[in-house]
């Protein structure tokens, strides 16, 4: 049997121990996706639909020690399947220690896809907080750019994965306050130089909370800070992060020559990133939202060339410079209208994603969106055309 398979099989045996004197509690939801999406490499429009269920449990062995499993099912059809060559590998969710998911079926018309990505024992005693297993560690305070998120920094545009992943890993917090702590997090990984290990001290003053971080990750040290607080009702967040700079990947080197460019991490600086961002909500529920990211180290043009290396050596961007903008607005208390873009200023590229959500009744709602990607070839957001979607969830 798999150490994966035991691990599971460990957390199940330990949650029946003492069922008849705990509780237990479970929710979940059911959702359809329907997308029609522009693909200028195929050159053609792809038409797919996947549906999607989940169920969240959490069992209380007493009132400091719990167990909690969150799973997720979605199957895939549509023409995505036969045109993208292997479909299957790229809706996997990486999972770099322990290996819990499963590729349910596999033809030429559909996909079914299951994973476990939540499943952690959580134990609370005075002021320690201890959590072992699959969770999710989110360090960070802004809302579209997280550098001082080292362990699940999360993407914006993945509208449909409101739980973001999470890690397998030991994460231990000291409550100094009521609104402070010191904190530290170690996530293995089946790779020894892809391993986070890293602290963090959050403290409050003059009504912001402040985080302090410093640790290891991808075999490289990372510090930085971060804050959250308001000005005259505004949110007002930032992030700062200085991380060693990585070993040279040579290659990417060949693929870069055609633009006689060199790799990023071909650069001699230590890789700094820094985020504002500001937010503001009126009387009328009109909220406006404000988000900037600077990297030391970004390019200035042909930044979708650079994307993959990008996310190898930790940047959230390859652009130097990204500005975040959002509006939204109650139409009415079931309807909810909301428009934001990231645009890059030195290549001219930009994303723009228009969405509206309607409570259809209670637990059922309705929710359309638009990705509408402009630019030129090679720019960063140049080469994905636009993609809308509809889909309508139901929880429980």
């Amino acid at each position: 049997m798999k150490k994966t398979h035991l691990y599971i099989l460990f957390l199940i045996l330990l949650s029946s121990i003492t069922l008849a004197q705990n509780y237990f509690e479970a929710g979940g939801y059911a959702k359809y996706l329907f997308s029609s999406s522009e693909f200028p490499q195929l050159n053609e429009r792809l038409y797919d639909h996947i549906i999607h269920s989940r169920l969240n449990t959490k069992y209380f062995f007493d009132d400091s020690f719990a167990l909690k499993t969150e799973f997720r099912f979605r199957s895939f059809f549509g023409n995505s399947i036969k045109k993208i060559p292997n479909f299957s590998e790229l809706i996997k969710t990486n999972q770099p220690l322990l290996d819990m998911d499963w590729l349910v079926w596999q033809n030429q018309n559909t996909v079914g896809y299951a994973e476990i990505d939540r499943l952690y024992l959580d134990y609370n005693a005075n002021d320690v907080q201890l959590t072992v297993g699959r969770q999710r560690i989110a360090w960070g305070t802004s809302w579209v750019w997280n550098p001082t998120d080292l362990f699940n920094p999360l993407s914006i545009l993945d509208f449909d994965y409101e739980e973001l992943p999470g890690n397998d890993a030991l994460r231990i917090q000291y409550y100094t306050g009521a609104v402070s702590k010191i904190e530290f997090a170690l996530a293995p990984n089946r790779k020894k130089n892809k391993i986070t290990s890293a602290a963090l001290i959050s403290y409050n003053a003059f009504d912001y909370d402040f985080n302090f971080i410093a640790g290891i990750k991808n075999n490289r040290w990372i510090t930085g800070f971060s804050w959250v607080g308001d000005i005259l009702g505004a949110g007002f967040r930032g992030e700062v992060t200085l991380q060693e700079k990585p070993e040279r990947l040579s290659e990417y080197e060949l693929l870069y020559s055609q633009f006689e460019l060199q790799p990023i991490s071909y650069s001699n600086k230590h890789f700094f990133s820094f985020v504002l961002s500001g937010d503001y909500t009126f009387p009328n529920s009109f909220y406006i939202h404000t988000e900037i990211l600077f990297n030391n180290t970004g390019v200035k043009k042909f930044a979708g060339v650079f994307t993959k290396e990008a996310s190898e050596t930790g940047m959230l961007s390859p652009a130097r410079l990204s500005v975040f903008q959002e509006f939204s607005y109650n139409i009415s208390p079931l309807v909810r209208a909301s428009i934001f873009g990231i645009f890059n200023p030195n290549d001219k590229s930009k994303v723009i994603v228009p969405s509206i959500s309607y409570s259809i009744i209670t637990n059922l709602d309705l929710y359309l969106i638009a990705l509408i990607f402009n630019g030129d070839q090679f720019t960063q957001f140049g080469d994905y055309g636009t993609s809308v979607y509809a889909r309508i969830k139901y929880s429980f």
